[in-house]
């Protein structure tokens, strides 16, 4: 069976698209190029905002045309919340998020020339130089605006021995880097039995596979606490780059999502990171134009960010998403407005990102090569700058760059 896997969305969809490519591949399929005489298309969906479900069902639409025999398996999110939509735009199979176990059985009743396969590893690709290692699925913090608790369920956490195994076997097939993924990592541990949690299943990584550095995945700035930082600085090889799941930098705003911290909260977790992580580079999410969001309200946000310097950020005009409280909500901001505030906060982000790649200058960072072209190597450091370096090594090799200047955003050495 010659198939496509197209992966929209987070790092969670990432992971488990490639774990299904690498099931697949094991058993004899092979992975060929859409448009090139596919019999299966995969389209692994998202749907966590209104445009995101909009671009899953294009590239559905897409697919489609571009492969008219073949069929159409849509998994993910959108056919999570929207089973529907998927078959009406002519999916063949319909699966929904997490776990692949049943939609790889689906897909091998279509292979008759094949024997049944019954579960899903957690393999890497190959045609990667990091992996992608997810330890968790789900999320019951059902907060106003995030349809994700109906999509994927309730938290389920991999128990910490199998992480273990999975991160031996992606050090062995030579990977430098693991990113540990999930769709709310820091409630890892809430449904097993021990007392694990986030910092242990990390560190247990970081120690089975020590020659690869460990970077995280989104982090609730509530999960940041000293405990936190003082046993995750030392023993192991983890990256200096943090994402917060911050939303808003406005307390009442944040109170009206369901988040559970202030920004209070959040400036003394971006303390203590720093304090155990010097030139660590802390990104992170904002929602602008959330329900009821005034201009002063968006004014406090703006100074919040720009005090907490954030070495990059990922900003969204606010979606309203059926089943979610924040669509029913009063006072909801107009979308023109809502893509104004987006706008103006990208811009501050865009001179925050400027001002801490010029700070890097002078420094010596190792560098992960990704890729290489006219002499020149790509790669990022552990804080998630991207560095371009002269000479700098083949891909998939680590290598210290001394960083010299930031052209047109671009950091060089």
């Amino acid at each position: 069976m010659r198939f496509y896997v197209e992966t929209l969305g987070c790092k969670v969809n990432q992971a488990e698209s490639l774990s299904l490519e690498s099931v697949l591949i094991s058993r004899g399929h092979i992975l060929a190029e859409p448009g090139r005489g596919c019999d299966i298309c995969i389209i692994n969906t998202c749907a966590v905002t209104a445009e995101s479900a909009r671009k899953s069902r294009q590239t559905i639409r897409r697919l489609k045309k571009l492969e008219p025999s073949a069929k159409i398996a849509v998994c993910g999110c959108l056919s999570a919340l929207e089973p529907e939509s998927a078959a009406q735009l002519g999916a063949d199979i319909i699966s929904g998020a997490g776990d692949k176990s049943e939609l790889v059985n689906q897909l091998e009743q279509l292979a008759i020339d094949y024997e049944q396969l019954s579960t899903v590893n957690c393999q890497p690709s190959t045609a990667k130089t990091r992996a992608l290692l997810k330890i968790q699925d789900g999320c019951d913090n059902f907060c106003a605006y995030c349809v994700i608790p109906y999509a994927r369920g309730a938290p389920r956490s991999l128990p910490i021995e199998l992480a273990v195994e999975q991160a031996r076997e992606i050090q062995s097939t030579g990977f430098r880097e693991i990113v540990v993924t999930g769709i709310e990592i820091s409630s890892y541990g809430k449904d097993l039995s021990g007392e694990e949690t986030l910092v242990d299943v990390v560190r247990a990584i970081g120690l089975a596979a020590p020659d690869a550095r460990l970077r995280l995945g989104s982090i609730d700035p509530a999960a940041v606490t000293e405990d936190f930082c003082c046993k995750l600085a030392s023993g192991i090889n983890l990256c200096d780059h943090f994402h917060l799941s911050l939303q808003s930098g406005c307390d009442e705003t944040l109170r009206r999502m369901g988040r559970k911290y202030n920004t209070d909260a959040v400036a003394e977790a971006i303390l203590c990171l720093r304090g155990h992580f010097p030139d660590c580079g802390i990104t992170a999410d904002l929602i602008t134009g959330f329900p009821g969001e005034s201009d002063v309200e968006f004014a406090q946000t703006l100074e919040f960010i720009k005090s907490a310097k954030f070495s990059d950020m990922h900003i969204f005009p606010f979606s309203p998403r059926q089943q979610t409280r924040a669509a029913s909500m009063s006072d909801q901001v107009e979308k023109k407005i809502r893509r104004e505030r987006a706008r103006i906060a990208a811009a501050v982000a865009r001179e925050m990102s400027l001002e801490f790649k010029r700070s890097q200058i002078g420094k010596t960072l190792k560098v992960l090569i990704e890729r290489e072209s006219d002499g020149f190597s790509t790669g990022y450091a552990g804080n998630y700058l991207e560095v371009r370096a002269e000479n700098g090594g083949e891909k998939n090799s680590m290598h210290v760059v001394q960083i010299q200047g930031v052209e047109d955003e671009l950091v060089w050495g």
